[in-house]
C-alpha cells in the first residue's frame, strides 16, 4: 500500500492551514513537512496495524499481518486451515460437515483489542513459533487462541493420538 498520496495529503492541508497565517506560518509550514513525513508514516503504520489486529481477531484462526517494505506497509493473509478431510481405507466415506464454532461467551468483549508486552524463554517462543507455523497461523493468532482455549476451560479438542501407540492411524471428526 502506497502512503505517499496520504502524506501528499497533509502535506497540502498542513500548506493550506498555513497560508491563512501568514508569511511566518507559510515558512513554518514548509520547515516541518520534512520532518513531520516519517511521524505522519508512522501514526499512519500504527492506524493500519490496528485496523488488522481487529481484522485479525474476526477471522481467527486466520490473520492479517502488517510489513513494512520500504516506506510503504504491505498486508500478509493468512487463511484459516482447511480441514482435513475423513478417509476410510477400507469403505468409502464421506467428509464430515465443518463443525459450527461454539457462540461466544455472554461475557465476550466488545471488539476492543488491547496489547501487551508478553516475555518467553527462548526455548518456549521457539515452540511456540513452530506451534502455529503448523498450523499456518501467525505466532499472534495462536497465542489468542490458545489464551482463549485455557479460559474457556479446554473445550478444544486435543488432537488425535498419531503414531505407535495409536496403530500408526489416527482419525479426525466430530460425534454427536
Amino acid at each position: 500500500m502506497d502512503l505517499t498520496p496520504y502524506v501528499d495529503n497533509l502535506r497540502h492541508e498542513l500548506a493550506v492551514a498555513a497560508d491563512a497565517g501568514g508569511d511566518d506560518a507559510r515558512a513554518l509550514a514548509e520547515r516541518l513537512t520534512a520532518p513531520l513525513e516519517s511521524a505522519a508514516r508512522l501514526t499512519l503504520l500504527n492506524a493500519l496495524s490496528a485496523a488488522m489486529g481487529e481484522v485479525t481477531r474476526d477471522l481467527a484462526p486466520g490473520s492479517v499481518d502488517v510489513r513494512l517494505r520500504g516506506l510503504d506497509p504491505e498486508f500478509v493473509v493468512t487463511p484459516p486451515p482447511a480441514p482435513e478431510p475423513f478417509t476410510d481405507t477400507r469403505e468409502p466415506v464421506a467428509a464430515p460437515a465443518a463443525p459450527t464454532p461454539p457462540p461466544p461467551p455472554a461475557d465476550a468483549d466488545d471488539g476492543a483489542v488491547a496489547r501487551i508486552n508478553f516475555r518467553l524463554p527462548a526455548h518456549l517462543k521457539a515452540r511456540a513459533e513452530d506451534a502455529a507455523a503448523a498450523e499456518g497461523l501467525s505466532v499472534n493468532a495462536w497465542l489468542v487462541r490458545a489464551v482463549s482455549t485455557a479460559l474457556d476451560g479446554g473445550e478444544r479438542a486435543a488432537p488425535p493420538a498419531r503414531g505407535k501407540d495409536s496403530g500408526g492411524r489416527g482419525f479426525t471428526g466430530w460425534v454427536r
